[in-house]
């Protein structure tokens, strides 16, 4: 687990170079591992007009999902901060919609520290899908 974790943190640190971030001077890094193995990777990319600004998670989860990848395992999101920084709720949402139950989500920051996370504990109490349950 721990070269899984490191490899996504790898990829999530180059990403993170990518960051167009003018307005927040805030780059994130995301590194999202589908059901398959496959990596996808996403930056934030700000806007001018902030709302239409869009966070690193989602565009890894947009992108994963427009190549046919809508199931995830992982994800590791890499700030340019002390300490790890968690999530927006948007993207805590945006992830459940298509996260695996045993979802795990990594947080670093520019220390060693690496905090590990269930996605569940993050958005406790999560607003589910309208997706029909398996067998019904």
């Amino acid at each position: 687990m721990t070269e899984l974790r490191d490899r996504l943190l790898a990829e999530a640190r180059a990403a993170l170079k990518q960051s167009y971030s003018p307005y927040s001077s805030f780059p994130v890094g995301a590194a999202l591992l589908d059901e398959e193995g496959g990596v996808h990777r996403g930056t934030n990319v700000e806007n001018a007009s902030l709302g239409l600004t869009i966070c690193a998670e989602r565009v890894a989860v947009f992108r994963a999902v427009a190549d046919g990848h809508p199931r995830f395992r992982a994800i590791a999101i890499v700030t340019p901060t002390a300490e790890p920084t968690a999530p927006c709720g948007a993207c805590r949402q945006v992830l459940l919609e298509f996260a695996d139950p045993d979802f795990i989500v990594w947080l670093a920051g520019e220390g060693e520290e690496v905090e590990e996370h269930r996605l569940e504990d993050l958005i406790p109490r999560a607003f589910g899908s309208f997706r029909p349950k398996e067998g019904s």
